[in-house]
């Protein structure tokens, strides 16, 4: 596949699918059936799997297109996409060969089951524990926030080591394993069709083969595989909301007059000065993710550093652009027909998700003190 026939590919499910649904999944918290429906249609599910297991054998650069193109016209489904594709690049690499083939085909949608409620946003920190009982696993957890938990067919699942020193071990969890519950749904501010929910695992029992790499080593997968992949889909995400926010209040800005006077709204200099702080603030953050990525491609040293820039910044930037599009547009933002108010809402989930901004901006301190992060 070419550069660009992804974005060909995901442009017309975008806004033939996703857009019509976007405001339904938003106000009735309901997952976006249709849109990842769609995607899975499309190979776009498939996007970063392997050619050789039917995949489009993509990259980084090119999830990052996919992710923020949904994010334009809905969040929730740009999360789901970002989680599928970070939970696959674990498949990819630890995974058995017919759940990969499955995942590349859009028949398996998979996802990251690491947060818990006891370590809450440390998510490198399980203290669920996973115990050895002849050629299965027993499980028992208190997940705190699984994206697409009732709709996932898979969980990348962290706990403590079967008997391994180390952190954490990662499994592949069938959703549908005896032992599993789903406390509640999610009703939550912004990505309300997210799917996100607490999971718990009561004497869950998984073939002792479901584990990827090895005993002990979920520190390695998350640090090396799962976080940068999970920070810069993040960034995406937010990047798409931040253009979202910047065309709609553009939009609002250039269509919206003053009957007393003629003058439109972009008419005044005030206004035209808060979207060009919107812009270059969605800019700033395009152009970091982007070199980000060519860091990762050509293997810097940078690359870590930029990992942990890209979500904080991003996360934090669009905070502040669905605030100034709410600004600008005032009371009439507040109108679900603007389309400003659920990015605004959106947006916010960004900062709050672990590894939260505050932990990265402590980790990034760290790297500049030339001190271990962990």
């Amino acid at each position: 596949m070419s550069d660009s026939q992804h974005l060909q590919s995901v442009e017309p499910i975008a806004k033939d699918v996703v857009r019509t649904h976007a405001v339904r999944v938003d106000a009735a918290a309901e997952f976006p059936k249709e849109s990842i429906e769609a995607l899975g249609k499309a190979g776009l599910l498939g996007l970063v799997s392997a050619t050789n297991v039917g995949g489009m054998g993509l990259g980084m650069r090119a999830a990052v297109d996919v992710v923020e193109r949904l994010a334009r016209e809905c969040g929730s489904t740009a999360m789901v996409t970002a989680m599928h594709y970070a939970a696959t690049q674990v498949f990819e690499l630890h995974g058995p060969e017919n759940l990969r083939r499955a995942i590349a085909q859009g028949e398996h949608l998979t996802t990251l089951a690491f947060s818990e409620l006891g370590s809450r946003s440390q998510f490198w920190a399980p203290v669920s524990s996973a115990i050895a009982d002849g050629d299965q696993v027993r499980l028992t957890a208190r997940k705190s926030w699984i994206t697409s938990a009732h709709a996932a067919t898979s969980y990348v699942w962290s706990s403590k080591p079967l008997s391994a020193a180390g952190a954490s071990s990662v499994f592949w969890v069938p959703a549908s394993t005896p032992g599993l519950r789903i406390t509640e749904r999610f009703d939550g501010l912004g990505l309300r069709g997210n799917d996100s929910a607490p999971v718990t695992a009561e004497d869950a029992r998984i073939p002792a083969k479901n584990l990827m790499g090895e005993d002990g080593a979920g520190m390695k997968i998350m640090l090396e595989v799962v976080l940068p992949w999970f920070n810069l889909l993040n960034a995406a995400c937010s990047l798409g909301l931040m253009e979202a926010a910047v065309e709609r209040t553009a939009t609002h800005a250039s269509a919206t007059r003053f009957e007393h006077s003629g003058e439109r709204l972009c008419d005044l200099p005030t206004i035209r000065a808060y979207l060009a702080r919107m812009r270059v603030k969605t800019d700033a953050v395009r152009a970091q993710i982007h070199a980000t990525v060519s860091a990762i491609e050509a293997g810097r040293p940078d690359a870590v550093l930029g990992v942990l820039e890209s979500k904080a910044l991003a996360g934090e930037s669009a905070t502040e652009v669905t605030d100034l599009g709410m600004r600008v547009a005032g009371g009439a933002a507040f109108r679900k027909e603007v389309g400003i108010e659920r990015v605004f809402r959106d947006a916010r989930a960004a900062s709050i998700m672990a590894p939260t901004t505050d932990a990265l901006y402590d980790f990034i301190g760290k790297a500049v003190c030339n001190l271990p992060l962990f």
